[in-house]
């Protein structure tokens, strides 16, 4: 039973009988007015009657008064006018028992209403650099994308994740003409992306003394614009060297890409591009760059033709925009780029509706935080850089240690710690609001009895073990010893977990997801040393089994929408 929706038929019953003649709104208002109170000594749902004062030409505590003497429902435990408000108090055996029934009926599909079905989201993240290694700043990027990529699966839409991949540049000139002179293709073969910046860095501090170098440097990313073939294997070659690299990290993480079509995929589609701002009157020479004027709308000029015809991010992103819609024809399109990029894809999405296109509308981007290391700012140039698959492994060095601590005789450690270690920092980086700022410190990230992932895990496998040990259990529940504030609290947690889904897709926030996870966890926690499982009266067993099953099924669901594994043992 949908409840919100039940009592909101209730209301409308209610209205037709205490005001016959009146215009009565939809049922989806009705429900979408309803609240739920902070408090539950105020009731599970309060409807405000001032919504509808106006249309019934009554006060608000009138109408309470009229409706609450001609509700009547047997899932309702009371009903009460207070002050304007209808509050409703549903009975709480019936509330567990048709909580935890449509939960675990649904199993992993609880929550999916199939709103997406038939719409397409392209989702831009990650976006990894070539010939550079994965770093820890590409954390919250790749997460919040592959949770966003989860939910809108989960709501039945066909998510298409891009990696748009930084391979594009003069950097990459000057890296071939490194490789030519110093470097061998088993030596970059065997170290990967570290010979290769080791070739970067040599190049640079010699063109400091040899400005030849730099000439050098541009004249072969000439020859890769140029599709000279010997450029463009080499070009290509560092690619796919490092996205062998970043794969390793991609498969620790667990996500995945559908493509990797970066910048330099864009190369032959940026000419239509700027024949239509020409077209449109739209292109304006400023110092021989040519340019955009967007201070109508209170931006800088958009640039997307430097002085010497050079193109621009603006002039890729914008071929790309364009490419994806009429490759993926997508409804809703998510960039999940650093809040410093804020400035750019407002002009980015104001070009591209100055160019006729209704859907920049559809465009989005998700901005996040930074991310410091134990307190310190990351940079590149001081040496302050700590690299994802470091990080990742040394979180599951960790959780190891602690296992071998606390749980020497678990089975399958090494599967178990990589779980826990990759869970914890994946957690950690999803908790809080995605605009804030994160700092990154082991003691909170692997803290078993925090807000954080192991903690959350420790409660699934909690579950998962309550479940083992009781087998199967062929009694009726009791659904009133589900009664107490305890179990109340986490059922009404559990009814509440496709709201929370609903609103982290529609907010591209995973946060509310990963909070929820803890709420739900620490409710469950305090239900269980509350009340016994595994007493002997049969039916409250059954009931208080049942209510350990759901929270284990919606943590499981809930993790995995945040990109984490649920260990069952721990």
């Amino acid at each position: 039973m949908d409840f919100k929706t039940a009592v909101a038929s209730e209301i409308l019953t209610a209205m037709k009988t205490a005001f016959e003649g009146a215009e009565l709104p939809e049922i989806e208002t009705v429900a979408g007015a309803l609240e739920v109170p902070p408090d539950t000594a105020l009731g599970d749902y309060a409807f405000p009657c001032f919504k509808l004062s106006k249309a019934l030409r009554k006060s608000p505590m009138m109408i309470a008064d009229a409706l609450a003497g001609a509700i009547h429902a047997d899932f309702l435990g009371k009903v009460e006018s207070v002050k304007g408000y209808l509050n409703f108090f549903i009975d709480k055996a019936t509330y567990a028992e048709k909580v935890l029934s449509l939960a675990l009926e649904a199993g992993e599909a609880y929550g999916a209403d199939n709103s997406g079905a038939g719409k397409t989201v392209v989702l831009d993240y990650s976006s990894i650099n070539i010939a550079k290694r994965f770093h820890i700043g590409h954390l919250s990027t790749t997460m919040i994308g592959n949770s966003l990529y989860r939910l809108h699966r989960f709501f039945g839409w066909r998510a298409v994740g891009v990696n748009h991949l930084g391979d594009w540049g003069t950097q990459f000139g000057k890296m071939i003409a490194a490789y030519k002179r110093w470097g061998d293709h088993d030596t970059v073969a065997n170290g990967g992306v570290d010979e290769m910046v080791k070739l970067y860095v040599r190049f640079n501090e010699e063109a400091k003394e040899n400005e030849a170098l730099n000439d050098e440097g541009r004249a072969w990313f000439k020859k890769i614009e140029d599709g000279d073939p010997e450029a463009l294997e080499i070009f290509n070659w560092f690619k796919s060297v490092t996205l062998k690299d970043a794969e390793r990290v991609y498969d620790l993480l667990g996500v995945k890409f559908d493509s990797y079509a970066g910048e330099s995929f864009y190369n032959d589609k940026m000419e239509p591009v700027i024949q239509i701002l020409r077209d449109k009157g739209l292109l304006k020479e400023d110092q021989g760059a040519q340019i955009v004027d967007l201070s109508d709308y209170g931006m800088p000029p958009a640039l997307i033709l430097r002085s010497d015809g050079a193109t621009l991010y603006m002039t890729r992103d914008l071929a790309a925009a364009r490419y994806r819609k009429d490759t993926y024809n997508f409804d809703k399109s998510l960039y999940v780029v650093a809040y410093q990029q804020d400035l750019h894809f407002r002009q980015l999405f104001k070009v591209l509706e100055l160019m006729g296109y209704d859907w920049a509308k559809d465009c989005e981007h998700v901005a996040f935080g930074m991310v410091s290391y134990e307190g310190q700012s990351l940079s590149t140039r001081e040496g302050r850089v700590v690299y994802l698959d470091d990080l990742l492994h040394e979180a599951i060095g960790k959780a190891r240690a602690i296992i071998e601590e606390k749980s020497p005789e678990l089975e399958n450690k090494d599967e178990v710690a990589r779980q826990i270690g990759i869970g914890a920092v994946v957690f950690f980086d999803l908790y809080n609001n995605r605009i804030k700022d994160i700092d990154f410190t082991w003691e909170r990230a692997l803290n078993f009895d925090g807000e954080t992932g192991p903690y959350v895990m420790y409660t699934h496998a909690r579950a998962c073990s309550v479940l083992r040990k009781a087998g199967s259990e062929a009694a009726a529940p009791d659904f009133g010893a589900l009664t107490d504030p305890c179990s109340q609290d986490v059922v009404r947690l559990i009814e509440q977990f496709p709201d929370i889904l609903k609103s982290a897709v529609n907010r591209s926030e995973p946060s509310m997801v990963t909070r929820f996870a803890v709420d739900l966890a620490q409710a469950f926690n305090k239900f269980y040393y509350e009340n016994k499982v595994m007493v002997d009266e049969a039916g409250t067993r059954a009931a208080r089994l049942m209510l350990t099953d759901a929270t284990r099924q919606v943590l499981k669901q809930a993790l995995y929408l945040i990109g984490i594994e649920a260990p069952e043992r721990m």
